[in-house]
């Protein structure tokens, strides 16, 4: 078992703050886990969903639930939205009895229930699989190739969980999409979400999908935002201002965990991954993800122009704006990209995040650092620091 600190202390915070918690992400994300630490899972006040127990327990919602007191944990919630309206009845009582942790995947239908009846009671968190913050620096390769979901991390062998990402992929369509309420073939997802692993940080264009799989352009556009609110892709939306260029205003695309991106792939093992042609890609949203989870701006985008300069993060973060560039190179340096990003878009601090385990100074307010330095969870290396004599930059330059 991985221990979670940082997401508990989130949890038990939003408690005190919310009458109603929501505990979102995908399945076997480790939702469950963490509940458990709240509420143990023989206390009257856990309910889980998915146990025939609990259901008959709900049979009449209000008489189960309004003798409680303290917390209490329902997961699987989307499985009775009916729930809702009762959930908001019993947080508006006064005084206050109990207080609601409720655990779901994150479907459309369930976020939709909470705005419309929780709507000023409820607070939401997102839960992926774990981050490098709660693994460490060592872990970095392993994560990187297994991806994040518990049980694909923590299997006794690359085999096991290989077989676990692809049994995950499989009972996600043939299952988890119906549940739902989503009536998607399987095989015609499973090949659109495998032609996303090939898009992996690219420029999304509607067209070739679309073509590909004798859909319509919206159709095809509705699944790619159906993967997104089931946090299985993430779209990077452009930053775009007036500058008197032309920039690229289609989002990137991203399968969010690594693990699963290389089981569409087809990738196995440590030396299948070096020579993937989306290596690079691969390590680049891993980065991002990485960045995204420990620095937690209140605004990310990536830019672009047409004429080749690009950022692949732009963030506001602390009230100061922030640039990263993720570089698979054991000694990055300066580029005219970054020199471009730097001036047109008047970044106060620009990170370039590599593999390597030294940090140097590149230029003013441009810094190198690596990527596991973000395994303290401190986002601080992203950030000026006021004018310092960094280190020389090595010598040797490779990409991989």
């Amino acid at each position: 078992m991985v221990d979670r600190p940082q997401l508990l202390a989130d949890i038990r915070a939003a408690l005190k703050r919310s009458r109603v918690v929501a505990l979102i992400g995908p399945r076997q994300s480790g939702k469950t886990t963490i509940a458990r630490q709240i509420v143990p899972p023989e206390s009257p006040c856990y309910f889980d969903l998915e146990d025939p127990t609990s259901l008959a327990r709900l049979t009449e919602p209000m008489t189960a639930l309004s003798p409680l007191r303290g917390m209490v944990v329902i997961d699987e919630v989307q499985r009775r939205p009916n729930l809702f309206p009762i959930l908001r009845v019993l947080a508006d009582r006064r005084p206050l009895r109990a207080r609601f942790l409720i655990l779901g995947s994150a479907s459309p239908g369930l976020l939709r229930q909470s705005s419309e009846s929780l709507a000023g009671r409820i607070e939401t968190i997102t839960m992926m699989g774990f981050g490098l913050s709660e693994l460490g620096k060592e872990a970095a390769t392993r994560h990187w190739r297994r991806g994040g979901f518990p049980l694909s991390y923590l299997a006794r062998s690359e085999a096991e969980s290989l077989r676990w990402r692809s049994q995950f992929t499989r009972t996600f369509l043939e299952r988890d999409l119906p549940q739902l309420g989503i009536g998607v073939p399987a095989t015609t997802m499973l090949r659109f979400w495998t032609m996303l692993a090939h898009y992996q940080g690219g420029i999304w264009n509607a067209a070739e999908p679309a073509r590909s799989l004798g859909l319509s352009q919206p159709t095809v556009r509705r699944y790619l935002d159906l993967l997104t609110d089931l946090f299985i892709v993430r779209q990077l939306a452009p930053w775009h201002e007036n500058l008197k260029k032309r920039q690229v205003k289609s989002p990137k695309v991203y399968i969010r965990d690594s693990g699963l991106l290389h089981q569409l792939l087809g990738i196995a093992t440590d030396k299948d991954l070096s020579s993937h042609p989306k290596s690079g890609s691969s390590w680049e949203g891993y980065a991002i993800e990485e960045v995204l989870r420990v620095a937690r701006p209140s605004e990310a985008h990536f830019w672009a122009t047409h004429t080749g300069a690009e950022l692949d993060l732009l963030l506001t973060l602390q009230g100061r704006r922030i640039g990263v560039e993720v570089k698979r190179q054991d000694a990055p340096r300066l580029t005219p990209s970054m020199r471009i990003a730097l001036d047109d878009l008047r970044l106060d601090q620009l990170t370039v995040l590599y593999p390597g385990s030294t940090v140097y100074d590149l230029a003013d307010r441009v810094r190198v650092a690596p990527l596991a330095s973000l395994a303290d969870g401190d986002p601080s290396i992203l950030l000026p620091r006021g004018r310092r004599r960094g280190r020389r930059a090595p010598r040797a330059e490779s990409s991989s």
